[in-house]
């Protein structure tokens, strides 16, 4: 991987993607081991720069990085200089002169992981900006799906939800097609961005229908900060029309999907209890990788081979 950033997959070829996948899996084993540590990445510093809450996301990094042996620097933007007026590339500026090396930042404004890259020497990875991408999730919802089924190409792969806002979906997508798989968005018509077909993707507006379709479906978490301006007539009537439940899985008789969710999950909503603690659910599994996935990530900007990985 010759890359310096991480900023999205919209960028990155398949064989970019399948490097960090591949690279994922020692990562995991990783894990897996009553110590949880390596010195691959000693006498590195890496930095979590969120201006959105996140409790997944930056803790995985965080782990991620002190499982590698990197020194870690968590900055909250609540009680930071950013309240006193400090613009965002003098903080990131400041951040570089301590002598970070990778940087971990989310923005709730589309493209601001790009130009912090524009602008400063250390290694950039986007943990989510506005609408835009979420990488590193897309990528251990890949690893998730090639885990189970030993493969991307020619799945069957519906995105559910708030598609419009979601910057997770737009990352999946661009992942799952370069990677070979068919892909569907559903939602209400008033979640689907008007033009998301040209992407590639199917538009479908029934779930029953996509639910048959499907192998593997990735359930959104419908964002309840963002419904303000009336894109939902109602949490309960979304879930009668889209929710995953008990009942619509029943329908689909012996066909078992895998069940996919970013989290937070909003249980009652977007899905109910026995759907997210049932066999076909990787909720959990998805943090583990997330962990694994990010791993990889540090390791690969940091200079490491996927075919050097040494744990």
């Amino acid at each position: 991987m010759k890359r310096k950033h991480l900023l999205g997959l919209q960028e990155l070829s398949a064989e970019e993607i399948n490097t960090i996948l591949d690279t994922a899996r020692p990562m995991r084993d990783i894990i897996m081991r009553d110590i949880k540590k390596v010195p691959t990445l000693r006498g590195k510093t890496v930095a979590t720069l969120f201006y959105e809450p996140s409790t997944r996301t930056r803790s995985s990094f965080e782990l991620a990085a002190k499982f590698l042996s990197a020194d870690t620097l968590s900055l909250n933007v609540a009680v930071s200089s950013v309240q006193k007026g400090e613009s965002l590339i003098d903080t990131v500026r400041t951040i570089e002169a301590m002598g970070v090396e990778i940087l971990v930042v989310r923005h709730q404004q589309s493209g601001v992981p790009q130009f912090i890259a524009a602008h400063t020497k250390m290694s950039v990875i986007n943990a989510g900006d506005g609408f835009h991408e979420h990488p590193t999730q897309a990528l251990l919802d890949l690893y998730t799906i090639k885990q189970k089924f030993y493969k991307i190409k020619d799945l069957r792969v519906a995105i559910i939800g708030d598609i419009f806002h979601s910057r997770v979906a737009r990352s999946n997508i661009w992942g799952l097609l370069k990677l070979g798989a068919e892909v569907t968005v559903c939602g209400p018509p008033s979640l689907i961005p008007v033009e998301i077909s040209k992407l590639g993707v199917r538009v479908e507006t029934n779930l029953d229908r996509t639910l048959a379709w499907a192998d593997v479906i990735n359930v959104l978490r419908i964002q309840k900060e963002r419904q303000d301006k009336g894109y939902l007539t109602g949490f309960d009537e979304y879930r009668d029309w889209y929710g995953i439940t008990r009942e619509k899985l029943n329908q689909l008789q012996n066909k078992k999907i895998l069940i996919l969710h970013p989290g937070p999950i909003n249980r009652g909503v977007e899905i109910d209890d026995y759907v997210a603690e049932s066999p076909q659910a990787m909720v959990n599994e998805q943090v583990t990788n997330g962990v694994a996935v990010r791993m990889a990530v540090l390791y690969l900007l940091a200079g490491g081979s996927d075919n050097g990985v040494t744990i």
